[in-house]
């Protein structure tokens, strides 16, 4: 196993997620009038031809030593990520939320149960604080949980699942291949979901509520304007994210994860003027607690 470097790491996770957490601000400007499928369609044509122009640039090469690896990887963050965003139209964002945030209690599991590392008492209770600081922050709303609240979790556990698998089966693959798989599938998924809203078109909801079942609808300057927004950010933002996993041990990487709710709070104070609550405000701090401890921990 290669060496792990949890410094370098940490400051990649962190500049990632101040990244995503400001672009994510920005997903309210167009499920409003567009769709989930073209969205992410729209945005991987964007993405790819600036990930090939930054690889021209030395950002890395773009062909993966082993390409079915990077697929399945690329395959497993892609479809959490589609699920993720899909929640977004018929549930509220702190649930869907909630469940992402399951994902670092699933790479741990899987790091134990399938790669044998070895995780401390001390690193347990930094991901249950972790946590718990999360859905402080996240807060719920009281008697608002339902069945469907639970399928953000089946987009944890993918995402837990491509987060280890960047590390297992994606070693000395270059940052470029992997973000320009990545978004090559999610593009990929996108263009089925339009063909298949094409032959079967669906009753479609007006605002937010018909993100998910909208289909193909006249492009827009604003459209492709805050699509351009959050194909610049996910790159960046996912650029570091794959970065940090290839060279921190993806239990340590997960946790500093939860430094997206920090940052995405802080930029809706300052786009959106949302407050905090006293309760966000200790989750934060355990939140901010639990990465100092997993630092310390791993560098040990």
């Amino acid at each position: 196993m290669a060496q792990t470097e949890p410094l370098k790491a940490t400051i990649f996770i962190i500049i990632g997620m101040m990244v995503l957490g400001l672009s994510d601000n920005y997903v309210r400007m167009i499920s409003a009038d567009a769709g989930l499928w073209q969205f992410h369609a729209t945005r991987a044509a964007m993405a790819i031809p600036i990930i090939i122009v930054g690889s021209f640039l030395g950002l890395g090469a773009l062909r993966p030593s082993r390409p079915w690896p990077v697929l399945g990887r690329s395959t497993l963050i892609a479809l959490s990520m589609l699920i993720y965003f899909g929640c977004l139209a018929f549930l509220p964002i702190g649930v869907v939320v909630a469940g992402l945030f399951t994902a670092p209690i699933f790479v741990l599991l899987i790091s134990v149960l399938f790669r044998g590392e070895q995780i401390g008492l001390v690193r347990w209770l930094a991901v249950a604080a972790g946590f718990i600081g999360a859905l402080l922050v996240i807060q719920p709303a009281e008697g608002s949980l339902t069945a469907l609240s639970f399928v953000p979790i089946i987009a944890g556990i993918l995402y837990a699942c491509g987060a280890v698998a960047t590390r297992a089966w994606c070693e000395g693959e270059g940052t470029a291949a992997l973000v320009l798989g990545f978004f090559g599938v999610l593009g990929l998924l996108g263009l089925l979901g339009l063909g298949v809203l094409a032959i079967w078109p669906q009753h479609v909801a007006l605002g937010n509520d018909g993100f998910i079942t909208r289909g193909a609808v006249p492009i827009t300057g604003d459209f492709l304007f805050w699509t351009a927004v959050q194909a610049v950010g996910a790159i960046v933002g996912i650029g570091c994210l794959t970065k940090a996993y290839q060279i921190g041990e993806a239990s340590f990487v997960a946790i500093n994860e939860y430094s997206l709710i920090v940052f995405a709070s802080f930029w809706a104070y300052v786009i959106w003027d949302e407050t905090l609550g006293s309760l966000a405000i200790v989750g934060i701090m355990l939140i901010a607690a639990s990465g100092v401890v997993i630092t310390l921990r791993a560098r040990r």
